[in-house]
């Protein structure tokens, strides 16, 4: 699988971007690199730009980072200073096959390829990328409950709320290391599951109930779930650490006001492990762009 003539724009980013441009480099992809100014490595094969000098009108692909833009439309890089403007004026230079690559995507970048009728992927909303990076994720949940804690997990009474991509293995993770585990889920075949798995499975209509006797929360619904009456209910030692993206799913006012320590802790793969979880992206990517040029050989 190589990606010889094709030519990609990766623009900003943190460690895990550097990931995505050494497999592209050595798939033989031609790339342009902006934002990494400061970046003391120097890649073969991949050229140093400024936005402004970007030939937009040869580009095949656009990589943006994880977070894609801010709501003002500029690409954060940790290896410059400089933040980088994305504008519809430039993808309108692009040709009508350029697809454009974001991890999570704003208000902003969504009306922004809606006008520009550009391809437009964003990677964490794909199965396989939130299956992957689940194992990063666990791993830094077991990170912060410990950091956090002064017993052991293995013995503890941990509740895990949703069973989705992330749950699943959170609950896996925490039951292989000792916990009693718990997992709270709605539907029925989720429910069907934990049990299957040898875990206690409850209704999260009963969460109120089924807090009164845990040492751990782990939460994982994108959704206010973890609210004031359910952290009352909840030991005062009760550490709750919540993995749904931001804003979570939990009351912190309350939980702080009631002396309950609670985390919010989105994002884990970038920050526990950035190589593994740049592996990840560029691999999936890697993929992505190979079908898309294939996809053109066999149109032209």
């Amino acid at each position: 699988m190589m990606l010889t003539g094709m030519h990609v724009a990766i623009i900003g980013g943190d460690a895990r971007q550097l990931e995505v441009i050494r497999k592209l480099i050595e798939l033989d992809a031609k790339l342009s690199l902006v934002g990494f100014d400061q970046l003391a490595h120097h890649f073969m094969g991949a050229t140093k730009l400024r936005i402004e000098e970007v030939d937009f009108a040869n580009l095949d692909a656009i990589i943006l980072p994880v977070h894609g833009t801010t709501l003002e439309g500029k690409v954060n890089t940790v290896f410059s200073h400089e933040q980088i403007p994305f504008t519809e004026e430039m993808l309108l230079k692009t040709a009508k096959h350029c697809t454009v690559y974001t991890g999570i995507s704003n208000r902003y970048l969504d009306d922004l390829m809606k006008a520009v009728d550009r391809k437009y992927v964003q990677l964490f909303e794909r199965d396989d990328v939130a299956i992957y990076n689940s194992i990063p994720t666990a791993e830094g949940a077991v990170m912060i409950v410990i950091q956090h804690t002064d017993f052991t997990i293995h013995g503890s009474r941990v509740a895990v709320l949703g069973l989705g991509r992330i749950g699943m293995t959170v609950a896996r993770t925490f039951a292989a290391l000792g916990a009693k585990v718990k997992v709270g889920a709605r539907r029925s075949e989720h429910l069907a599951r934990i049990m299957e798995m040898g875990l206690a499975p409850f209704h999260l209509n009963d969460l109120e109930k089924e807090v009164q006797d845990i040492d751990i929360c782990i939460n994982t619904v994108p959704h206010f779930i973890v609210t004031a009456s359910v952290i009352a209910k909840m030991p005062a030692h009760t550490l709750i650490v919540d993995l749904a993206s931001k804003p979570g799913g939990t009351d912190f006012r309350y939980a702080e006001k009631r002396g309950v320590k609670a985390i919010l802790a989105p994002g884990l793969p970038g920050v526990v492990a950035p190589k593994t979880a740049g592996q990840i992206i560029a691999n999936v990517l890697s993929q992505l762009l190979y079908a898309d040029l294939q996809k053109r050989k066999g149109n032209g």
